[in-house]
């Protein structure tokens, strides 16, 4: 079955199909909402311009990751 560790307290937990977390990639209600806090407190921003090169960066990133 595959694990995830959530983004903001780093619990890992481990499900069977996506569809059963209704607050992917969160573990909770409670840590999505903090996440949507800290970006409507601009303590999450994306600080450049999306330029072709930045974009670039990005897919090559995820390609690393994924």
């Amino acid at each position: 079955m595959p694990k995830i560790n959530c983004p903001n307290c780093k619990k890992e937990f481990v499900y069977q199909n996506i569809k059963e977390l209704p607050n992917f990639p969160f573990c909770c209600e409670r840590c999505k909402l903090i996440d949507l806090e800290a970006w409507l407190d601009e303590r999450h921003r994306i600080e450049e311009p999306m330029t072709p090169e930045a974009l670039s960066r990005i897919e090559k990133k995820g390609g690393e990751n994924g």
